[in-house]
């Protein structure tokens, strides 16, 4: 089965001044971008999960999209991961953040297909951008890096979402690392594409990301 796409977007974007879904990036925004790249993973109907700026995303959502709000944003994008995983119990699901917002259909569709072929309810799978990297990017560096988005099995899924019940769980020191350390197998999709690393967190990154979509 194909996975569900889950697009993340609830952090209070504090040091970009400005809802990093929203903003104007080349003409269109990361939410519209994500979810026109995303339209592959059409294992269920797209989810958003939001915070702060829920309103403003939810007004922007186009029909068909399911907007959630994630009351405990502010202890970390494993909550929203969590809460994705509850609303769509029994899926396997693609997290999206808003945060890599040009990532290419092509990869989407590459993790899809791999997917269908190797995925199970306990695997993983992300893509990974080979050695050699563009000197300029900012995370170049030696060997290869895996990025976004990231395909989580409907078991492991199950997992994060029984993890919402528990209490006085530290979610900020519960990254999702930790839930793809029990994954079985890890898969990867090789890419040519530095858009999976992409990370929209200052204001720079943003003119940044403008100048490639300009």
């Amino acid at each position: 089965m194909t996975p569900a796409l889950v697009l993340l977007a609830a952090g209070a974007s504090r040091r970009l001044g400005a809802c990093k879904a929203l903003v104007d990036l080349g003409g269109r925004t990361p939410l519209a971008r994500l979810l026109a790249a995303g339209a592959d993973m059409d294992g269920a109907p797209p989810l958003v999960v939001a915070g702060p700026d829920q309103a403003a995303i939810a007004r922007a959502a186009p029909p068909g999209v399911e907007v959630l709000v994630n009351a405990r944003w502010s202890e970390g994008r494993t909550t929203s991961c969590a809460l994705a995983a509850r609303a769509r119990a029994g899926l396997d699901l693609c997290f999206a953040p808003v945060d890599v917002p040009l990532v290419p259909r092509e990869v989407f569709a590459g993790l899809a297909t791999l997917w269908r072929a190797r995925g199970g309810p306990r695997a993983w799978l992300q893509p990974r951008r080979a050695a050699g990297l563009d000197g300029a990017h900012p995370s170049a560096a030696p060997g290869p890096r895996f990025g976004h988005p990231v395909v989580v099995g409907a078991g492991l899924c199950r997992e994060l979402s029984l993890l919402l019940d528990e209490r006085g769980l530290a979610w900020k020191d519960f990254p999702l690392r930790a839930v793809r350390e029990r994954a079985e197998p890890l898969l990867a999709l090789d890419c040519d594409t530095d858009r999976i690393l992409d990370d929209l967190d200052t204001p720079e990154d943003l003119e940044r990301l403008r100048r490639l979509v300009s």
